[in-house]
């Protein structure tokens, strides 16, 4: 048996401490958001938030994540999410799609870290991610843009999370 906190929820699994937590999360608990890519942790498809830090879920077993909390893109909440998700639009970045989840999932960590992230740290962070349709442009448009909102919000009286 393994115990997880996924998206604030308390899991008690009978699964083999070895299997990866991608499928866990997505066999088990029937949780779709992060999507399988390479299986050796090169694409980021699959990335999730441990801790509230960006790891690869795919080469990760779950006895890693016993007792530690695990988000999903399920369960990616709260002002940084949503001003991400609206960025993402407005800069037309999904073209297939696949690759966004995780692609967000490291993107809100990156602006939870550092809420005013030079180019050079957006493409620092972004750069295990792979977007099958290149839309890596649109992808540091958008993260740009959600600073600079959540600049202005904070600067205006709103919370930056």
């Amino acid at each position: 048996m393994v115990k997880i906190k996924v998206n604030g929820k308390e899991r008690t699994l009978d699964v083999d401490p070895e299997m990866p937590l991608l499928w866990v999360l997505r066999e088990e608990l029937e949780m779709t958001g992060t999507k399988f890519g390479c299986g050796i942790g090169a694409c980021g498809a699959c990335t999730v938030h441990l801790d509230g830090v960006p790891v690869r879920s795919c080469g990760l077993p779950v006895s890693a994540a016993a007792g530690r909390n695990v988000t999903t893109i399920e369960g990616l909440v709260g002002r940084i999410a949503s001003s991400l998700q609206a960025a993402w639009v407005a800069e037309n970045v999904a073209q297939c799609g696949y690759c966004q989840s995780g692609q967000i999932m490291t993107a809100a960590a990156l602006i939870a870290s550092n809420p005013h992230p030079s180019d050079k740290e957006i493409e620092a962070a972004m750069s295990g991610h792979i977007c099958r349709c290149g839309t890596y442009q649109r992808i540091k448009n958008a993260i740009r843009a959600t600073a600079r909102n959540l600049a202005s919000t904070h600067a205006a009286g709103g919370r930056s999370k």
